[in-house]
């Protein structure tokens, strides 16, 4: 299993670098945590490695953010938390964004949509935090 831990706010960079290291050429990353484990600050270090300049923010209220990175790819940055029903992703598209062959998903609170998730191309990383607040990032 790859593992990076963050003793710090100050590691959030090179742990995205990791991260990405981890991620590979998978397009659909999900990234599990408990609330305030760090998984939208991880996004923006991982948006800002891959050169996004727009201000990167939970789409909570959206569902979906889109950013573009330093080569104009598309990176689609969705938050699930707020979903009461699988229906809601359903209703706008998700397929157009799961299944297209260009830029990256990034998605946070992937477990309340499983079952719709890819079976391929799907890269799953876990946020752990120690009663210390040190954050444990590994892929499963």
């Amino acid at each position: 299993m790859e593992q990076v831990t963050i003793q710090s706010l100050s590691e959030i960079n090179k742990a995205a670098k990791s991260v990405l290291q981890m991620i590979g050429k998978s397009r659909i990353i999900c990234f599990y945590g408990s609330m305030g484990a760090g998984k939208t600050t991880l996004i923006k270090a991982i948006c800002h490695e891959l050169g996004v300049t727009d201000n990167v923010a939970s789409p909570t209220f959206a569902l979906i953010n889109e950013y573009r990175d330093r080569n104009f790819s598309p990176i689609y940055h969705f938050d699930f938390y707020r979903i009461n029903k699988i229906e809601e992703v359903f209703d706008f598209g998700y397929e157009e964004y799961f299944y297209k062959t260009e830029g990256i998903c990034l998605i946070e609170w992937p477990e309340l949509i499983e079952d719709i998730l890819p079976s391929v191309d799907v890269c799953k990383i876990s946020i752990i935090t120690n009663s210390e607040g040190v954050r444990s990032i590994s892929k499963l």
